[in-house]
């Protein structure tokens, strides 16, 4: 009797029609150069798609592929398992009894996994194939896969990561016994659930109750679990100035701070403020995730960030200038950094020489000389800036204008041959001309090297998988300060939430913007001074469409809600 023979993948490939005979040979051809497997290779040089691996190979291992697309895990079932069993093997438990488990799994080949498994549990294992995506989305998503995150120790997932002056990294890991802690359990699983929840900050608050913790999702605040008890809220602040190389025993003054924890290959880095409060501390987290801003966007372009098209089209000419001053402006949060990205994304064709300094590099542009801010080494925005223009470049990038120097130094280099991309705070694109005057800046100067201002929101984008038409009347629509003639036959939407929102009904932000180009009219009006009321006509007349106009636009589209527009804007 012969014995068997398994296909190879890439037969099966073939005879599916998911691959082509010349396709076959340039990725054995890189299986020689790489240390990638047959199948890594084909979906990263987009000749086939995830799922057509998984159908693949769960015909070559003879066993059912399972589509997890809109898969819930079962509460019960988890709690059968080992708490951290679902994340170190990263499988979809789908079936148990006493003897047997079955489990979808990404790569059946991988026997080493599959035994330790085996081992861990107890019981016989029997696969199923389904895509690695799938799988990550699955264990991400549900309350119950988030209240086994908690339970789980996160030593072998996340590292504390301190840099010498040298700049090596030195990996802090913490001891067996040290993980135990509750207080380092604690900080550990908020970490990791923020993470996956698409958090930008940790907010930790003390009440007379006890402590909160508390996450900003959307630009929105959501409780993350039930009040702790008082006593661990000095261990818990503790432990985050440890982190963060503060001083455990000053607990009078504010102090900030960073630290960086590496997760899986990827590091990301925290900032940290501890505030005094009449009930003790209460500290923030900002998560600044490098890898998130384009995976959120699926691609660093002005289109992904939900701008319309005629903004777009406005926003482009601007940026191709030879020289002046691309302005970006809103309060934190709004998405500004972001856009300055997407721009310089844009116009990087490797002709010119791009420099930015940040505070700090948010996200990693390829062929961009990115320069952080180091205020303890003396490394200023306005001291890193006057480096910069030493250093040949072509377009720059100020991560924000904070003082007057700074601003100075921008102007400056506007108007002697470079274009310069930066951001302010400020509430619309008419209040930024006030704060650089306010700064010192020569009013004359400012508007000459001025190309535009592009002032910016962020709306929360209502949750496509629990929306429901809603019907207003047209009381309520004059109460919410829109036009009842402009909506009628519109459908509108809310939403009551589900798995995929985290039960808030929205899910992803887009941004609005106002774009005021500097039209010889506009600079003679603002140099004149004259009200606002008056510019704000002019520019209407040039053509601006204000931030609540841009807005509504997202509500007619049925990508936004009335509730959030209102949160958002202001009525005019």
């Amino acid at each position: 009797m012969q014995p068997y023979k398994r296909k190879n993948i890439g037969t099966i490939l073939l005879d599916r029609g998911y691959l082509k005979s010349d396709q076959i040979q340039i990725v054995v051809v890189k299986q020689d150069t790489t240390r990638q497997r047959f199948g890594e290779i084909a979906i990263h040089e987009g000749f086939i798609t995830e799922e057509n691996l998984a159908l693949a190979l769960a015909e070559q291992f003879n066993v059912e592929y399972v589509d997890l697309h809109n898969f819930k895990m079962d509460t019960e079932l988890l709690n059968q398992l080992p708490p951290d069993a679902i994340y170190r093997f990263h499988f979809v438990p789908l079936e148990i009894d006493s003897s047997t488990i079955v489990v979808a799994v990404a790569d059946p080949t991988d026997v080493v996994n599959l035994d330790e498994l085996e081992l861990q549990l107890g019981r016989q294992v029997r696969i199923r194939v389904a895509t690695d995506s799938a799988i990550a989305a699955t264990t991400k998503a549900g309350e119950g896969t988030r209240r086994v995150l908690r339970e789980v120790s996160e030593d072998f997932m996340l590292q504390l990561v301190k840099e010498t002056d040298r700049g090596e990294e030195v990996l802090s890991v913490e001891s067996l016994a040290d993980d135990t802690s509750p207080i380092i359990k604690l900080i550990n699983t908020t970490i990791l659930d923020a993470l996956g929840r698409r958090a930008s900050d940790i907010h930790i608050e003390t009440s007379l109750d006890g402590v909160d913790i508390k996450y900003r999702i959307d630009g929105v605040l959501y409780k993350a679990n039930d009040t702790i008890d008082q006593h661990f809220q000095a261990p818990i602040i503790s432990r985050l100035k440890v982190m963060s190389e503060l001083d455990i025993s000053e607990r009078r003054i504010p102090q900030d701070g960073r630290f960086k924890i590496r997760f899986g290959e990827k590091s990301i880095d925290f900032r940290v403020s501890i505030m005094p409060s009449s009930l003790g501390e209460d500290a923030v987290i900002r998560i600044l995730d490098k890898e998130s801003i384009a995976s959120d966007l699926h691609g660093l372009t002005l289109e992904n960030l939900g701008i319309s098209d005629r903004e777009i089209k406005r926003l482009r000419k601007k940026i191709r200038e030879p020289y002046g001053m691309v302005l970006v402006t809103g309060p934190t949060g709004s998405g500004k950094t972001t856009t300055l990205y997407a721009a310089l994304s844009e116009i990087h064709t490797g002709e010119d020489k791009i420099i930015t300094i940040e505070d700090p590099v948010e996200y990693m542009l390829r062929g961009v000389l990115q320069i952080p801010v180091n205020e303890k080494k003396g490394l200023t925005f306005a001291r890193g800036l006057r480096s910069i223009l030493r250093h040949d470049p072509d377009k720059i990038m100020v991560g924000e204008i904070r003082d007057s120097e700074t601003a100075q130094i921008a102007v400056q280099s506007a108007l002697t041959g470079h274009l310069v991309f930066t951001t302010v705070h400020a509430n619309n694109v008419f209040d930024v001309i006030g704060r650089f005057i306010h700064m010192g800046i020569d009013p004359y100067n400012f508007v000459s090297c001025l190309n535009c201002v592009l002032a910016q929101r962020l709306v929360r984008k209502v949750c496509v998988a629990c929306r429901k038409p809603v019907t207003y009347t047209d009381e309520e629509l004059v109460e919410g300060g829109v036009d009842p003639e402009r909506f009628r036959g519109t459908t509108l939407y809310e939403a009551d939430g589900c798995d995929e929102c985290h039960g808030t009904g929205y899910r992803g932000r887009v941004a609005i913007v106002e774009l005021l180009e500097l039209t010889d009219q506009i600079r003679d009006l603002i140099i004149a001074k004259v009200p606002s009321t008056q510019l704000k006509k002019a520019a209407r007349d040039a053509g601006v469409l204000f931030l609540r106009d841009s807005a509504e636009e997202k509500l007619e589209a049925g990508i936004t809600t009335l509730k959030e527009i209102n949160r958002v804007t202001f009525v005019e």
